[in-house]
């Protein structure tokens, strides 16, 4: 409200002929009252008269700044990085007194002042100033247009995932006075590492090393972390690390406060509650911690004077974002450490195929151990293939090789035995029953599929496949099995009935399990942290995880193996794992030998020679067959594009849970992949980007959904 409203409604002592004289001062005075919702006659700014506002609105062909007044009595409170209320959509028609009005009130962003508009109309006035806290600064908002850019998404999107909803009781309250640096941390478990030491020393002397790190199973990675944080905030800089999930950000937060005490950094994650969250986030902004730990949203934490960024498994699915434009945290961090010049960590117990391309591109330099601290920390691998459980009684009977019970048996002694059960639901792709070898397109390379059981075609081009063979071994039949995981975990509780059987899985997930000897049922990715670590591991129906229908099967298995695989104890101290898996089968050599790097540099070379991505970048568009084809035929997309598709999408059934881009109950959706060599992949998003604001702009019926680096391609 104006001031003048807010002395109206004072009725000071509450005399009746108070007021009246108030009014009757007023009434003289003739002076136009400002009108908070179009503030009419208000006079305007003496200085920097125009504000530029992001509105809240994520279309792409809205996607840009819009200049509004700023009357006088928001003059002091309407500073760059607020939030602002503005009216938006009346129209330049609605012009009464040189000032733009009605329209909708609608959330933003003050972005800068200006002392004039580009804009030749009547601009609007800024309805009113939200918060005076100024959440939105300059590195934050370049971050934000580098992101929408490279994925082909509006700015507004961005920033709904970069900066947390606002919490008034948390703003109120002060944020503690920030810490001195602490002293640089010695090297401690990084001198297992050739190049841990030194890594540290370049982060505690102000450098900006770039690595990526295939950490050594075992329980010390978190506090390895830690380290590394400390030694930037040694030299005076911030630290951002961005884990998958709550669970891992406790750990690291354990072992950040063990090392450096309480207050010197900030824990974002959702289960903090959007209260605490915003708290933790305001003291970041405001330069009170210089240090955060944190999962997906924390990737756009605005830690001041940013020194090091760090990702823990970046393979993670959780890193990925289901809200558009859909970045994914390894990317965003690239990006933050391009632009701010600052250290860049990648670490894992596996490694990624675009791990090792930054390594090859060499963006980064690898950090990892020798074999002889591999042969210590790593566990013992031993595999069942289909030849010893064809020969085996006991598997026979009950589906589990002898070598499995054993295991079990003889780590039951002395600790707790893992036992990681792929999902429900896991599809395996088509394969050579003969050597494995996964069956592909001729055209594209894509996966081949068989939706009816008979008839062959790709599911990435949809062309038809009728003389399929293998081109590795010349096979013409192929394989797909599942097997149940529910009850091969039944079995094995009937077969230790004296042993307490614990489950961790998506309803229910454990953090951690004493050491003492129970069987623990655990689905991929909720394996409990074991304490003195497992004595033994079964890793089960490994076909399942390696058949799924996906570009990254292998490698997905691979990772999910090795993190389970990391919580057994080392070989010395007796801790054995047993993957039941075709032992030609690349993870599990790559598994049995420790060596996810290796597995990840194979890969690398043969999607650069298929084309695959990361080397080509690739986008996909789905939506009806009508909508799809009409935004095909407008998009100009850049002369090199290769279309892949359309094909069919899966219709998901009514009742079913719907996964973020699949198609409402029922519907019908084609889905087209748009592939690019390297160095198009701007050019790609922006003529997509182009087409969507288009199609918007002209209301062109159903809109397609874009989505460029899709994590699950086929």
């Amino acid at each position: 409200m104006s001031s003048e409203n807010e002395r109206s409604a004072d009725p000071g002592d509450g005399a009746p002929e108070q007021l009246a004289l108030i009014r009757e001062t007023v009434r003289k005075a003739k002076v136009p009252r400002a009108k908070p919702r179009t503030w009419r006659g208000a006079a305007l700014a003496k200085e920097l008269p125009v504000a530029r506002v992001l509105v809240n609105k994520g279309v792409l062909h809205l996607d840009q700044y819009f200049d509004y007044a700023v009357p006088e009595e928001l003059d002091a409170e309407a500073r760059p990085g607020v939030r602002v209320r503005v009216r938006f959509g009346a129209g330049g028609r609605n012009v009464r007194g040189g000032r733009r009005e009605g329209g909708g009130l609608i959330d933003g962003f003050l972005v800068e002042r200006l002392a004039e508009s580009d804009y030749p109309g009547a601009l609007a006035a800024l309805a009113s100033v939200v918060s005076t806290e100024p959440v939105l600064g300059p590195e934050l908002l370049a971050l934000a247009r580098a992101v929408a850019d490279r994925y082909a998404g509006s700015l507004a999107d961005v920033l709904q995932l970069a900066v947390p909803p606002r919490n008034g009781r948390a703003e109120s309250r002060p944020s503690p006075e920030p810490l001195p640096p602490p002293p640089a941390p010695s090297a401690a478990s990084w001198e297992r590492y050739a190049q841990g030491p030194a890594f540290l020393r370049a982060l505690a002397e102000g450098g900006a090393p770039r690595a990526v790190w295939t950490a050594l199973p075992g329980p010390h990675w978190p506090e390895e972390v830690a380290r590394a944080m400390a030694a930037t905030l040694a030299s005076g800089r911030g630290a951002l690390v961005v884990v998958p999930d709550g669970r891992t950000a406790g750990r690291v937060d354990a072992a950040l406060t063990a090392l450096l005490g309480p207050g010197r950094h900030a824990l974002l994650t959702a289960d903090s509650g959007p209260e605490k969250r915003y708290r933790e986030w305001l003291a970041v902004r405001r330069g009170s911690v210089r240090a955060v730990v944190g999962t997906r949203a924390a990737m756009f934490a605005p830690v001041a004077d940013l020194g090091l960024v760090a990702v823990w498994d970046d393979g993670d699915a959780s890193h990925s974002d289901d809200n558009a434009p859909f970045p994914h945290v390894r990317e965003v961090l690239e990006l933050r450490a391009a632009h701010g010049r600052c250290a860049f960590l990648l670490g894992g117990t596996s490694c990624t195929v675009e791990a090792a391309q930054l390594v090859e591109s060499g963006w980064a330099l690898p950090l990892r151990a020798d074999r002889e601290q591999l042969r210590t920390a790593a566990p013992l691998v031993r595999t069942v293939g289909d030849g010893e459980l064809a020969r085996d009684g006991a598997a026979r009977a009950a589906r589990l090789p002898s070598l499995a019970w054993q295991t079990v048996r003889d780590g039951l002694r002395s600790g707790p035995v893992l036992v990681q059960v792929p999902r429900r639901g896991y599809a395996p792709r088509l394969a050579c029953e003969r050597c494995r070898e996964p069956a592909r397109c001729r055209h594209c390379a894509g996966p081949l599929q068989a939706p009816d059981q008979q008839a062959l075609d790709c599911a990435w081009c949809g062309r038809a496949e009728t003389s399929w063979h293998c081109a590795a071994c010349g096979s013409n039949r192929l394989r797909a099995q599942i097997v149940g995981a529910r009850r091969t975990a039944e079995e094995l509780g009937r077969a230790f009935p004296a042993v307490p059987v614990r489950t961790s899985g998506r309803d229910h997930i454990l953090d951690s399990v004493p050491g003492t000897p129970a069987l623990v049922v655990s689905t991929p990715g909720a394996e409990p942290v074991a304490e003195g670590g497992y004595a033994a591991a079964l890793l089960l129906d490994g076909w399942a995880m390696v058949g799924r229908p996906d570009l990254r099967a292998g490698e997905e298995a691979l990772r999910r193996w090795t993190a389970a695989a990391s919580l057994v104890r080392g070989q010395p101290e007796g801790g054995t794992v047993v993957v039941v898996a075709e032992p030609t089968l690349r993870p599990v050599q790559a598994l049995v030998r420790w060596d996810p790097v290796g597995h990840a540099r194979r890969e690398l070379a043969e999607r650069a020679e298929l084309g695959f991505p990361p080397v080509s970048r690739m986008a996909s568009v789905t939506g009806t067959p009508e909508a799809l084809a009409g935004y095909l035929a407008a998009a100009e997309l850049p002369p090199e594009t290769e279309v892949l598709g359309p094909v069919p999408v899966p219709v998901t059934g009514p009742g079913r849970p719907r996964r973020p881009g699949d198609a409402p109950p029922g519907e019908s959706w084609e889905r087209a992949l748009l592939r690019v060599p390297p160095g198009s992949g701007a050019a790609l998003a922006a003529a997509l980007k182009a087409a969507q604001a288009a199609r918007m702009s002209r209301g062109s019926g159903e809109q397609v959904r874009i989505r460029v680096d899709p994590p699950d391609i086929g």
